[in-house]
């Protein structure tokens, strides 16, 4: 079962994206947080059932992030050279998770006590929705930037995903291109993850080669 897990748990990048990109799509897009309070009581009221299927989609896909950071930091960790920026890595994704799941739970209380707020609540919750995203992208870029680094110190990853992984860290961080930068995380992590998922499986073919002479 261990062996089977360090095997598949690589792909665990792959569900994140995917619900990720589930969640986006599906959800539409959310009150900004300068919205009127009049726009953020009728668009719960309108999205209610919507806004939570899709925050639960989006729950689950941090969680996968979490898992995914983890098999990552495994991953990258050994190599020697990249364990402190390995580290990084899932620092970076527990602060991406935690804002965003932040968020997600006051979106799911909107919809559900929509008709029980304020207008003045429901205003002062979707702003404080809105730009919690800020903690997120400091995540991301922990994310990025200890991945790309770690890459560079020796990791067994192309040295170009090291490379293009520090340049979409530094642009989470810079207003006009946050959004495309988290887009481009999402491909990035898609590769990395099925990069990991073929290069384990390598490494357990050759590994279990001296067994099988053994034997034979």
């Amino acid at each position: 079962m261990t062996d089977r897990w360090s095997r598949f748990a690589p792909l665990i990048g792959v569900l994140f994206v995917a619900l990720t990109v589930v969640g986006i799509f599906g959800s539409g897009e959310s009150p900004e947080g300068n919205a009127s309070s009049a726009k953020v009581i009728a668009y719960y009221h309108l999205h209610e059932s919507n806004v939570k299927t899709f925050d639960i989609v989006f729950i689950f896909a941090f969680l996968a992030l979490v898992v995914f950071a983890a098999v990552l930091r495994s991953f990258l960790r050994r190599a020697p050279r990249a364990e402190g920026a390995a580290a990084v890595v899932l620092a970076g994704a527990l602060l991406m998770a935690a804002a965003a799941l932040i968020g997600t739970s006051i979106e799911l209380g909107l919809a559900e006590n929509i008709t029980h707020l304020e207008r003045s609540t429901a205003q002062a919750l979707n702003l404080i929705s809105d730009e919690i995203f800020l903690p997120a992208l400091c995540g991301a870029f922990l994310f990025s930037v200890g991945s790309g680094v770690a890459i560079l110190r020796g990791a067994n990853l192309p040295k170009w995903l090291g490379w293009v992984a520090i340049v979409i860290g530094v642009l989470t961080l810079v207003p006009p291109t946050s959004m495309p930068a988290l887009f481009a995380l999402l491909i990035w992590s898609l590769l990395v993850s099925i990069l990991m998922f073929l290069r384990t499986g390598a490494d357990s073919a050759v590994d279990a080669a001296p067994l099988a002479a053994g034997g034979a």
